[in-house]
């Protein structure tokens, strides 16, 4: 698009950096946006390069979300200034140059190709290689762990549920035995973080001040969507998402949700552009101290069922009673539960496909045995 253009000519111009991320980017969680945080700070403009679906399950399977998905939820992460659709697995310098890119960013993980070798290498040599530190306490394999376990357990203190300690040891498993996977989150929030994911805007006079409020739990294309429509209901939004408690969300969603905790959830939310700010631990009930506080002008809710507050009262009551509420319908019919659901068939058939291939190369393994006995 003419974004590229823009932060090329200014490239050739005022020197400004552009950087280019590579990933698939399938169950994009706020650790993907700290890389991305990290790389745009390198630079001045940062495309992202999104795999499409058949080049990802070439090479790793196929992925839980479409290309299309997978696009949209990059797109909304605030740090990224364009996206380069269908970019290739492997990272040349042909690729760099074809988008404009100075450099490429790269978390601290090595990506080897199938015949073992360092993906990256060729733009090593050239020195158009940066890398950013990877998030400590958050991966892909991690959350896909917590959904697999659909107990209570990781928000109570209950150590001794064994069930639960079992799959624990048993997620994930290095060569040394010792599971990279350890149940419950193990993020440490800091204020530093905070400061580093938040926008630091305050309202501006002439701004609509809309409140919204959720667990946002596992940040989604549905969340995305649903923020994107309330964004354009005003000229110049400025959004507040209030964030339940993990205790809160256990209430009126049961199971073991929230999967992420509130620390988690804040950074996850704090990370899309159409957010300004976050309120961390919201009463459930949208009270009038809340929206005088804030100043908030217009309250939206999604198309979601509204569950009553402990006293079985309307969490939306006040600003029903103020006519300032309303129902937003995001177009997506995506929830938590649907996501969690895609994302536990994804890794079953993904297991089942590997002890396939596994049973398979055992058998030829068995059979060159066998002839090997018979020489």
């Amino acid at each position: 698009g003419p974004a590229a253009g823009r932060g090329a000519a200014a490239g050739a111009a005022g020197g400004a950096a552009q950087g280019l991320c590579l990933s698939s980017y399938d169950m994009v969680h706020y650790g993907h946006s700290n890389q991305l945080r990290q790389a745009r700070a390198m630079g001045d403009y940062l495309i992202v390069g999104v795999h499409t679906d058949e080049e990802i399950a070439k090479h790793k399977g196929p992925p839980v979300f479409t290309q299309e998905e997978r696009y949209k939820m990059v797109q909304a992460i605030k740090w990224v200034d364009e996206i380069a659709p269908g970019a290739p697995y492997v990272t040349t310098l042909e690729t760099l140059d074809k988008y404009n890119c100075d450099f490429c960013v790269h978390g601290d993980d090595i990506t080897l190709t199938v015949d073992g070798k360092d993906t990256y290498e060729e733009v090593k040599t050239a020195g158009r290689y940066r890398e950013c530190k990877r998030t400590q306490g958050v991966s892909t394999t991690d959350l896909v762990g917590r959904m697999l376990l659909m107990t209570k357990a990781h928000h109570s203190n209950i150590d001794e549920d064994l069930d639960y300690r079992k799959h624990t040891d048993n997620f994930g498993k290095g060569p040394k035995g010792h599971s990279p996977w350890t149940g419950v989150s193990q993020f440490l929030q800091t204020s530093q973080k905070i400061i580093q994911f938040a926008s630091g805007k305050e309202p501006q006079p002439g701004d609509t001040i809309i409140y919204v409020a959720g667990a946002f739990d596992l940040f989604h294309i549905g969340h995305v969507d649903f923020l994107e429509k309330v964004h354009q209901l005003s000229e110049r939004p400025y959004i507040i998402a209030g964030l339940h408690f993990d205790q809160e969300v256990n209430r009126y969603k049961g199971k073991n949700y929230p999967i992420m905790n509130i620390h988690e959830r804040t950074l996850s939310v704090l990370a899309c552009r159409y957010v300004s700010e976050v309120v961390i631990g919201a009463p459930y009930a949208v009270t009038a101290d809340l929206l005088d506080h804030f100043r908030v002008t217009l309250v939206c809710h999604g198309m979601t069922e509204v569950v009553s507050d402990k006293d079985g009262s309307d969490p939306y009551e006040e600003p029903k009673r103020r006519g300032i509420f309303q129902l937003v319908d995001s177009g997506s019919n995506l929830t938590t539960d649907l996501i969690v659901q895609r994302i536990i068939k994804n890794r079953l058939e993904f297991e089942a496909r590997n002890q396939k291939k596994e049973a398979k190369e055992l058998a030829v393994l068995e059979a060159m045995k066998k002839l090997e006995e018979k020489h």
